[in-house]
């Protein structure tokens, strides 16, 4: 990945910022609100009828459970799996203005395992990939890469962290100017000492392995949306990483073309190890690939844990989001 100012704002609103939470106007109190709250002119006594001598008492509503009610399905169970986790969120909150998007937020990524983030839209998934690279910062808590703070690192620190990731973007986030050896050669030419010829044969190397052998000289838009983004996934493995992060690979995806993607994420960590994490709506994906589950709702852990485990979930909301059900505790909201 290339270096990013810590101060990089591009795209904060992203997964989750649909506005800036302002309250809708409340309307002006009437003469009459105003009596019945006692704060009404003070002419207000002299019309009122002799009978009413004093204020009236508003009562005020009880207070709400809503907060609790709100999370009334998050066990924040989190089963274990027996191997230390590579990235940590630790009680994460993070908001843009009102709008709160990480609240409390526990979580960890397994090593050596292919993890997937799921949960409804707007919900803070890419939010999380974000904090992973330092392109964003808890307002509270910590996010740790095996075990370091990444905002407490410096710049030159947080600039070697990044190394250690590869990142597969939406669309693939080719360089339109590029052909495609020259993007996949991009990190390497960027961030290595290494020579030309060791560069372009790690680039075919890869290129071969996402069955794009034959497409070296083609530019961005010669290829369709599946070649984008085994590019993109190409040009993300180049720096060996430790940490492959793919934001929500499938969409645009037909069924078939996404089967073949999960086949290649499996095939390439089988080979290279560490760990992968998927941001993903699609549940047959979820199905097909991962190995461990994260099911994030409202800023926090619902449930977590290995796969099989999360599929035969007793939690109503798990069960109803990976099943596809329309009843349960998610609606339209």
């Amino acid at each position: 990945m290339t270096d990013t100012p810590r101060d990089h704002d591009d795209d904060l609103y992203a997964d989750g910022y649909e506005g800036d939470g302002r309250d809708a106007a409340e309307p002006a109190p009437t003469p009459d609100d105003e009596r019945l709250a006692g704060a009404g002119p003070a002419h207000a006594a002299a019309d009122a009828p002799a009978a009413a001598t004093s204020a009236s008492v508003v009562r005020e509503a009880p207070p709400s459970d809503d907060d609790e009610d709100e999370y009334r399905w998050h066990t924040g169970m989190n089963r274990p799996t027996g191997v230390p986790d590579a990235v940590e969120f630790v009680d994460v909150h993070k908001a843009f203005g009102r709008n709160k998007i990480l609240r409390g937020l526990n979580m960890g990524l397994p090593e050596g395992k292919i993890s997937m983030i799921l949960g409804p839209s707007g919900t803070g998934k890419s939010v999380c990939i974000k904090h992973m690279v330092g392109l964003l910062y808890p307002d509270e808590g910590d996010v740790l890469v095996h075990g370091e703070s990444v905002p407490n690192m410096t710049d030159d620190e947080l600039f070697d962290m990044r190394k250690r990731f590869g990142v597969l973007f939406q669309d693939g986030a080719l360089f339109g100017s590029m052909n495609l050896v020259d993007n996949v050669a991009f990190p390497l030419r960027q961030h290595t000492d290494k020579s030309e010829d060791e560069i372009l044969e790690i680039v075919y190397k890869r290129l071969d392995e996402v069955g794009l052998g034959s497409a070296h000289d083609k530019m961005p838009n010669e290829l369709s949306g599946g070649m984008r983004k085994r590019a993109g996934f190409a040009r993300a493995l180049v720096l060996d990483p430790n940490i492959v992060l793919f934001d929500e690979p499938d969409s645009g995806l037909d069924p078939v073309r996404t089967a073949l993607l999960c086949e290649l994420i499996q095939e390439i960590h089988e080979e290279n190890g560490g760990c992968y994490t998927v941001i993903t709506h699609d549940i047959m994906s979820a199905r097909r690939v991962a190995e461990y589950i994260s099911v994030l709702w409202r800023g926090r852990i619902v449930e977590a844990g290995p796969a099989e485990e999360l599929f035969n979930s007793d939690n109503a909301f798990v069960r109803q989001f990976l099943s596809g059900e329309s009843q349960g505790p998610l609606g339209m909201e």
